[in-house]
Protein backbone atom coordinates (compact mmCIF):
# COMPACT_ATOMS: atom_id res chain seq x y z
CA UNK A 1 0.00 0.00 0.00
CA UNK A 2 2.45 2.24 0.71
CA UNK A 3 4.19 1.25 -2.43
CA UNK A 4 1.37 2.60 -4.19
CA UNK A 5 1.04 6.02 -2.96
CA UNK A 6 4.52 6.31 -3.15
CA UNK A 7 4.41 5.37 -6.75
CA UNK A 8 1.33 6.93 -7.95
CA UNK A 9 1.45 9.82 -5.26
CA UNK A 10 -2.22 10.80 -4.43
CA UNK A 11 -3.60 14.28 -3.70
CA UNK A 12 -5.21 13.60 -0.80
CA UNK A 13 -6.14 9.73 1.36
CA UNK A 14 -9.16 9.04 2.33
CA UNK A 15 -9.55 6.04 5.56
CA UNK A 16 -13.00 5.02 6.22
CA UNK A 17 -12.72 3.58 9.52
CA UNK A 18 -11.85 0.08 11.09
CA UNK A 19 -8.33 0.83 11.75
CA UNK A 20 -7.96 -1.87 14.22
CA UNK A 21 -9.62 -4.94 14.98
CA UNK A 22 -10.17 -4.46 18.84
CA UNK A 23 -9.54 -1.18 19.49
CA UNK A 24 -6.26 -2.15 21.24
CA UNK A 25 -3.77 0.46 22.20
CA UNK A 26 -1.15 -1.58 20.11
CA UNK A 27 -3.45 -1.53 17.58
CA UNK A 28 -4.03 1.53 17.53
CA UNK A 29 -0.54 2.20 17.11
CA UNK A 30 0.20 0.45 14.84
CA UNK A 31 -2.38 1.72 12.33
CA UNK A 32 -0.86 5.30 13.25
CA UNK A 33 2.53 4.28 12.04
CA UNK A 34 1.25 3.57 9.33
CA UNK A 35 -0.55 6.78 8.16
CA UNK A 36 2.33 8.38 9.60
CA UNK A 37 4.11 6.73 6.60
CA UNK A 38 1.88 8.23 3.90
CA UNK A 39 2.11 11.65 5.18
CA UNK A 40 5.82 11.44 5.84
CA UNK A 41 5.61 11.19 1.91
CA UNK A 42 3.64 14.63 1.71
CA UNK A 43 -0.10 13.42 1.49
CA UNK A 44 -2.76 14.17 3.54
CA UNK A 45 -5.01 12.27 5.12
CA UNK A 46 -8.82 12.21 6.61
CA UNK A 47 -9.87 9.23 9.30
CA UNK A 48 -13.49 7.98 10.28
CA UNK A 49 -13.74 5.89 13.09
CA UNK A 50 -15.69 2.29 12.56
CA UNK A 51 -17.13 -0.03 14.81
CA UNK A 52 -14.19 -1.84 15.29
CA UNK A 53 -12.16 1.15 16.77
CA UNK A 54 -14.98 1.36 19.77
CA UNK A 55 -13.83 -1.24 22.38
CA UNK A 56 -16.32 -4.51 22.30
CA UNK A 57 -15.17 -6.42 25.02
CA UNK A 58 -14.18 -3.27 27.61
CA UNK A 59 -17.62 -2.41 28.46
CA UNK A 60 -16.73 -0.03 31.07
CA UNK A 61 -14.68 1.96 28.24
CA UNK A 62 -17.00 1.17 25.57
CA UNK A 63 -20.31 3.23 27.60
CA UNK A 64 -18.08 6.01 29.43
CA UNK A 65 -14.83 6.25 26.93
CA UNK A 66 -15.63 4.60 23.42
CA UNK A 67 -13.08 6.65 21.06
CA UNK A 68 -10.56 7.10 24.18
CA UNK A 69 -8.07 5.49 21.97
CA UNK A 70 -8.90 6.70 18.73
CA UNK A 71 -8.50 10.41 20.00
CA UNK A 72 -5.42 9.62 21.60
CA UNK A 73 -3.72 7.97 19.19
CA UNK A 74 -5.82 9.97 15.62
CA UNK A 75 -7.53 13.06 16.19
CA UNK A 76 -9.95 14.25 19.03
CA UNK A 77 -12.10 14.93 16.39
CA UNK A 78 -14.09 12.20 15.07
CA UNK A 79 -16.15 14.33 12.22
CA UNK A 80 -12.72 16.17 10.62
CA UNK A 81 -13.57 18.49 7.20
CA UNK A 82 -11.09 18.88 4.89
CA UNK A 83 -10.84 21.82 2.36
CA UNK A 84 -9.39 23.80 -0.31
CA UNK A 85 -10.50 25.42 -3.81
CA UNK A 86 -11.24 22.28 -5.57
CA UNK A 87 -12.14 19.86 -2.92
CA UNK A 88 -14.34 19.40 0.19
CA UNK A 89 -14.38 15.98 2.08
CA UNK A 90 -16.29 15.94 5.35
CA UNK A 91 -15.94 13.12 7.53
CA UNK A 92 -19.30 11.88 9.24
CA UNK A 93 -19.41 9.36 12.66
CA UNK A 94 -21.28 6.96 12.54
CA UNK A 95 -19.97 4.44 14.83
CA UNK A 96 -20.87 4.99 18.72
CA UNK A 97 -20.14 3.10 22.21
CA UNK A 98 -23.53 1.09 21.82
CA UNK A 99 -22.71 -0.25 18.05
CA UNK A 100 -22.12 -3.33 17.81
CA UNK A 101 -22.26 -3.87 13.86
CA UNK A 102 -24.84 -1.17 11.93
CA UNK A 103 -23.97 2.13 12.89
CA UNK A 104 -26.41 5.66 12.00
CA UNK A 105 -25.99 9.19 11.43
CA UNK A 106 -27.43 11.47 13.20
CA UNK A 107 -30.22 14.41 12.48
CA UNK A 108 -27.21 16.93 14.06
CA UNK A 109 -24.64 15.91 11.64
CA UNK A 110 -26.71 15.71 8.57
CA UNK A 111 -27.85 19.84 9.85
CA UNK A 112 -24.14 20.71 10.33
CA UNK A 113 -23.27 18.83 7.25
CA UNK A 114 -26.02 20.66 4.94
CA UNK A 115 -24.94 24.48 6.17
CA UNK A 116 -21.30 22.92 4.96
CA UNK A 117 -22.18 22.03 1.45
CA UNK A 118 -24.35 24.55 0.79
CA UNK A 119 -21.81 27.16 1.65
CA UNK A 120 -19.22 25.86 -0.84
CA UNK A 121 -19.09 26.54 -4.66
CA UNK A 122 -20.56 24.36 -7.05
CA UNK A 123 -17.32 23.83 -8.93
CA UNK A 124 -15.60 22.33 -6.05
CA UNK A 125 -15.71 18.29 -5.50
CA UNK A 126 -17.94 17.61 -2.74
CA UNK A 127 -16.89 14.29 -0.98
CA UNK A 128 -18.63 12.57 2.06
CA UNK A 129 -17.31 9.95 4.22
CA UNK A 130 -18.57 7.79 6.80
CA UNK A 131 -17.76 4.22 7.73
CA UNK A 132 -20.90 2.45 7.62
CA UNK A 133 -22.32 2.15 4.36
CA UNK A 134 -25.67 3.89 2.68
CA UNK A 135 -26.62 1.07 0.12
CA UNK A 136 -26.60 -2.17 0.09
CA UNK A 137 -23.43 -4.73 -0.86
CA UNK A 138 -24.09 -7.22 -3.76
CA UNK A 139 -25.50 -10.39 -2.68
CA UNK A 140 -26.65 -8.92 0.18
CA UNK A 141 -29.02 -10.74 1.62
CA UNK A 142 -30.62 -9.48 5.54
CA UNK A 143 -27.97 -6.70 5.34
CA UNK A 144 -29.28 -3.42 6.35
CA UNK A 145 -28.09 0.22 5.70
CA UNK A 146 -27.22 2.38 8.34
CA UNK A 147 -29.96 4.33 10.53
CA UNK A 148 -30.84 7.55 8.41
CA UNK A 149 -29.46 6.32 5.07
CA UNK A 150 -32.76 7.68 3.26
CA UNK A 151 -32.38 11.23 5.05
CA UNK A 152 -29.07 11.43 4.08
CA UNK A 153 -28.81 10.55 0.05
CA UNK A 154 -31.53 13.39 0.07
CA UNK A 155 -29.62 15.56 1.30
CA UNK A 156 -26.83 14.89 -0.28
CA UNK A 157 -28.38 14.56 -3.77
CA UNK A 158 -29.78 17.80 -3.55
CA UNK A 159 -26.92 19.88 -2.18
CA UNK A 160 -24.27 18.62 -4.96
CA UNK A 161 -22.37 15.73 -3.44
CA UNK A 162 -20.26 14.48 -5.51
CA UNK A 163 -19.28 11.33 -4.12
CA UNK A 164 -19.91 9.20 -1.14
CA UNK A 165 -16.96 6.92 0.71
CA UNK A 166 -17.27 4.22 3.46
CA UNK A 167 -15.67 0.89 4.01
CA UNK A 168 -17.52 -1.26 6.54
CA UNK A 169 -18.49 -4.54 4.76
CA UNK A 170 -14.74 -5.74 3.76
CA UNK A 171 -15.65 -5.50 -0.32
CA UNK A 172 -15.80 -2.85 -2.62
CA UNK A 173 -18.61 -1.89 -4.69
CA UNK A 174 -20.02 0.80 -6.28
CA UNK A 175 -23.76 2.28 -6.96
CA UNK A 176 -25.43 5.37 -6.99
CA UNK A 177 -28.12 6.99 -5.38
CA UNK A 178 -30.68 6.98 -7.93
CA UNK A 179 -30.74 3.30 -7.87
CA UNK A 180 -31.41 2.96 -4.56
CA UNK A 181 -33.02 6.02 -3.53
CA UNK A 182 -34.58 7.26 -6.77
CA UNK A 183 -35.05 11.21 -6.68
CA UNK A 184 -35.26 12.69 -10.15
CA UNK A 185 -32.19 14.11 -9.55
CA UNK A 186 -28.40 13.73 -10.73
CA UNK A 187 -27.10 10.87 -8.98
CA UNK A 188 -24.55 10.92 -6.23
CA UNK A 189 -21.77 8.15 -6.64
CA UNK A 190 -21.49 5.74 -3.69
CA UNK A 191 -18.20 4.24 -3.46
CA UNK A 192 -17.86 1.62 -0.63
CA UNK A 193 -13.93 0.17 -0.30
CA UNK A 194 -13.05 -3.62 0.38
CA UNK A 195 -10.42 -4.41 3.06
CA UNK A 196 -6.91 -2.82 1.84
CA UNK A 197 -4.47 -4.06 4.87
CA UNK A 198 -6.32 -7.17 6.39
CA UNK A 199 -7.43 -10.65 5.40
CA UNK A 200 -11.31 -10.12 6.06
CA UNK A 201 -12.42 -9.91 2.65
CA UNK A 202 -15.78 -11.33 1.60
CA UNK A 203 -18.02 -11.89 -1.36
CA UNK A 204 -15.10 -12.02 -4.07
CA UNK A 205 -12.89 -10.75 -2.30
CA UNK A 206 -12.23 -13.03 0.49
CA UNK A 207 -8.76 -13.10 1.45
CA UNK A 208 -8.25 -10.26 -0.98
CA UNK A 209 -7.03 -6.71 -0.28
CA UNK A 210 -8.38 -3.92 -2.22
CA UNK A 211 -8.57 0.11 -2.49
CA UNK A 212 -9.70 2.70 -4.38
CA UNK A 213 -8.09 4.86 -6.73
CA UNK A 214 -10.18 8.24 -7.66
CA UNK A 215 -9.38 11.40 -10.28
CA UNK A 216 -11.72 14.36 -11.09
CA UNK A 217 -11.96 17.20 -12.84
CA UNK A 218 -14.43 20.21 -13.40
CA UNK A 219 -16.61 17.74 -15.21
CA UNK A 220 -16.75 13.85 -14.50
CA UNK A 221 -15.01 11.20 -11.58
CA UNK A 222 -13.22 7.95 -12.48
CA UNK A 223 -13.15 5.28 -9.77
CA UNK A 224 -10.68 2.19 -10.56
CA UNK A 225 -10.54 -0.85 -8.30
CA UNK A 226 -7.55 -1.98 -7.28
CA UNK A 227 -6.43 -5.09 -6.30
CA UNK A 228 -3.69 -7.00 -4.83
CA UNK A 229 -1.91 -9.08 -7.53
CA UNK A 230 0.46 -11.87 -5.89
CA UNK A 231 2.17 -12.81 -9.32
CA UNK A 232 2.77 -8.86 -10.20
CA UNK A 233 3.74 -8.18 -6.23
CA UNK A 234 1.39 -5.15 -6.22
CA UNK A 235 -1.67 -3.48 -6.69
CA UNK A 236 -3.05 -3.43 -9.80
CA UNK A 237 -5.68 -1.84 -11.91
CA UNK A 238 -8.92 -4.18 -11.45
CA UNK A 239 -12.09 -2.69 -12.58
CA UNK A 240 -12.77 1.36 -13.82
CA UNK A 241 -16.03 3.12 -13.56
CA UNK A 242 -16.69 6.42 -15.24
CA UNK A 243 -19.49 9.29 -13.86
CA UNK A 244 -20.54 12.90 -14.60
CA UNK A 245 -19.60 14.83 -12.39
CA UNK A 246 -23.28 16.07 -10.10
CA UNK A 247 -23.97 19.22 -10.86
CA UNK A 248 -22.92 18.54 -15.07
CA UNK A 249 -25.77 19.71 -17.20
CA UNK A 250 -26.82 17.46 -19.06
CA UNK A 251 -25.65 14.97 -17.05
CA UNK A 252 -23.82 12.61 -19.75
CA UNK A 253 -20.67 11.80 -20.22
CA UNK A 254 -21.09 12.51 -24.40
CA UNK A 255 -18.03 14.84 -25.69
CA UNK A 256 -15.91 14.83 -21.99
CA UNK A 257 -12.52 12.90 -22.00
CA UNK A 258 -12.16 11.38 -18.57
CA UNK A 259 -9.66 12.60 -16.19
CA UNK A 260 -6.66 10.38 -15.62
CA UNK A 261 -3.23 9.95 -15.04
CA UNK A 262 -0.92 7.41 -17.12
CA UNK A 263 -1.41 4.11 -16.18
CA UNK A 264 1.83 1.90 -17.46
CA UNK A 265 2.20 -1.01 -15.77
CA UNK A 266 4.60 0.27 -12.88
CA UNK A 267 5.27 3.90 -13.48
CA UNK A 268 8.53 5.52 -11.94
CA UNK A 269 6.14 9.04 -10.89
CA UNK A 270 2.95 9.68 -13.07
CA UNK A 271 3.02 13.41 -15.25
CA UNK A 272 1.07 15.75 -13.29
CA UNK A 273 -2.28 16.17 -14.43
CA UNK A 274 -5.04 19.19 -13.41
CA UNK A 275 -6.95 17.10 -11.24
CA UNK A 276 -7.85 16.23 -7.96
CA UNK A 277 -7.66 12.99 -6.68
CA UNK A 278 -8.29 11.22 -3.08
Amino acid sequence: MIQLVERQRPDFVVISGDLTQRAKPEQFREARAFVDRIEALGVPTLTVPGNHDVPLYRVWERIFNPYGCYRKHFSPELEPVYRDEELLVVGINTAFGWTIKDGRITLRRLLEVEKILRATPESVLKVVVAHHHLIPPPNFGTQEVLANAYEAIDLFSSAGVDLILSGHLHQAYIGSSEEFYPKGRPPVVILHSGTTTSNRGRGGEREANTCNWIEADGKSIVVSHYRWHHKLGRFAEHSRHWYPRQELVPYTLEGLEAPGRSREPVPARPPAAPTATI
